[in-house]
């Protein structure tokens, strides 16, 4: 679909949300799907393009969203579009754990170019990004030798049970399912706006740094630890970004007990916050980045572990997968990447994104239940409170301003206990994203009144 067809010029709702179609549908999906999925709203999607989707009853959203955090190059994008079916056409499937093919290879050159560091890299494709992490989990554990490895409080790395195991965003997550992966050790991350130690940023002294170090006097012998999992900045529990510092006094962590560091660029990576990868705005290299989500523009599954050569030195047999890296989903990514540096989407995203949360900031001041706005890049958040001054969560008044959102014509996803994210594709013209923003302020302002 090259040419914007004429349903994709705005948002329009024509009727009640979910519509008579949608409606059917959901009552045949809640017969045979596994209740275990999260959904969230009654949206019922029958055609995308751009920033849009349609469902099945004619309405037309505007996706602040990117569909889950996967659509950085939009809906029915023309290129990865043509990029995939060249490459249906030519050949399918082929089993490249066992043989070759040159788009894995070429993907792999590429993914080595753009990560962080100068030092040659090699690189795992997967299906997932719970896959690529369950790779990184094993390969730290196989290269170090190590048996134990560090995650945070409000993490999610996916719902495998390696990457289940690293999570902690919700209970839910974990209910159940024990044992878990043994070895895994939470410390608190840095979220500043409800800090754990009752600090305030600056002049807190790094109290969340100061327990890890007192974490590995007391509980876990440092030598045992394998790596430190993190992500640049958390996506799950609603945006939450470091102070400037904390990044490279965990890199100095890793440096003198040896440890590898994991950044978990899965939401944040490939021009998402402004940068290539969240990391650079820190200026801090890790020892391996997992990427999935965007890579292949929602074509076809995919993931990628991207590591130092010396880490990734397992042997043949020690970790594969059936279709990881299948040639479709390479194709769709190679594109991706070209993409993403002719458009300049990373600058593009990072000028957006300035705009975006000067706006946003102009909500934090003036309506009493925005208790926080933050973000880099098209990767922002609004934080709800019942009211600013004891901060409680605003869960009720975020989940209300999500269905008006909706109801106005735009899709907004939750974050957290009370926070909404906001992550457009990156492909969003000027007029889409005030549009968006336009329909978030009043939404705001609605609930503000009724609470």
């Amino acid at each position: 679909m090259a040419s914007r067809p004429r349903w994709a010029r705005g948002p329009r709702v024509r009727g009640p949300i979910p519509g008579p179609r949608a409606r059917a549908i959901i009552e045949r999906d809640e017969r045979v799907m596994s209740p275990s999925y999260t959904r969230s709203e009654p949206v019922v999607a029958q055609e995308g393009w751009g920033c849009y989707v349609k469902d099945v009853d004619g309405n037309v959203f505007l996706d602040m969203s990117s569909g889950m955090f996967v659509l950085n190059y939009g809906y029915s994008n023309p290129r990865l579009i043509r990029a995939a079916r060249e490459q249906l056409e030519r050949l399918t499937h082929f089993a490249g754990t066992d043989f070759y093919y040159e788009s894995q290879v070429e993907l792999a050159e590429r993914l080595t170019r753009i990560t962080p560091g100068s030092f040659p890299k090699r690189v795992y494709l997967a299906n997932s990004g719970a896959e690529a992490v369950e790779a990184a989990l094993k390969c730290v554990r196989w290269h170090t030798r190590r048996p134990r490895i560090i995650s945070f409080l409000g993490a999610f790395h996916g719902r495998t049970y390696g990457a289940m195991s690293l999570s902690s965003s919700n209970v839910l997550h974990h209910r159940y399912f024990f044992p878990l992966v043994p070895g895994v050790s939470f410390m608190p991350y840095p979220y500043c706006y409800r800090c754990l130690f009752k600090q305030s940023y600056p002049g807190c002294d790094f109290l969340c740094v100061e327990f890890i170090r007192e974490y590995l006097k007391r509980v876990i012998p440092p030598e045992e630890v394998a790596g430190i999992i993190i992500e640049p900045i958390q996506g799950n529990s609603g945006y939450i970004i470091p102070p400037p510092e904390y990044l490279p006094m965990l890199r100095e962590l890793c440096d003198e007990h040896g440890w590898m560091l994991i950044a978990d660029e899965i939401q944040t990576g490939l021009g998402r916050s402004g940068k290539m990868f969240a990391v650079e705005h820190w200026g801090v290299v890790p020892e391996i980045v997992c990427v999935a989500k965007a890579l292949s523009g929602g074509i076809a599954p995919i993931g990628a572990t991207i590591a130092s050569s010396k880490v990734m030195d397992w042997e043949p047999g020690a970790h594969a997968s059936t279709f990881g890296g299948n040639l479709v989903a390479c194709a769709a990514a190679i594109e991706g990447l070209k993409l993403l540096e002719e458009e300049r989407l990373v600058e593009r995203a990072r000028k957006l994104g300035e705009r975006s949360l000067s706006y946003l900031r102009e909500m934090e001041e003036e309506i009493p239940i925005v208790g926080e706005v933050r973000g880099k890049g098209l990767m922002l958040a609004v934080e709800f409170v019942k009211e600013k001054g004891n901060k409680k969560d605003g869960t009720k008044e975020r989940d209300m301003v999500i269905q008006a959102t909706l109801k106005r014509g735009a899709i907004f996803f939750r974050g957290g206990r009370s926070s909404l994210r906001i992550a457009p594709p990156l492909i969003i013209s000027e007029e889409e994203l005030e549009k968006g923003l336009t329909i978030l302020r009043e939404a705001v302002e609605e609930v503000a009144k009724k609470c």
